[in-house]
């Protein structure tokens, strides 16, 4: 699944410098993160590293964007491939 930030975000920033595919974007009034570039670190770390940094507990799964770690890995090839 790739990951959203709930309306809890008190936009401390601390989130996006850890993202390793730069899917996390300050939205117009809380973060956001881009589902076509989270692959929730798959092919980076062994956890999602925003969810390890946020202080409040707001990033979770996306119940509507649903993928297997297969899914995500892939889509990691596919964008260290692009770059």
């Amino acid at each position: 699944m790739a990951l959203i930030i709930t309306d809890e975000c008190i936009n401390c920033d601390v989130c996006e410098p850890e993202c390793p595919n730069g899917a996390i974007s300050q939205g117009e009034e809380i973060y956001q993160i881009d589902s076509s570039l989270c692959t929730e670190c798959v092919g980076h770390y062994s956890e999602p590293q925003c969810i390890e940094v946020c202080p409040v507990d707001c990033i979770t799964t996306n119940p509507a964007i649903v993928e297997s770690k297969e899914q995500l890995h892939a889509k990691y090839l596919a964008l260290i491939s692009a770059k």
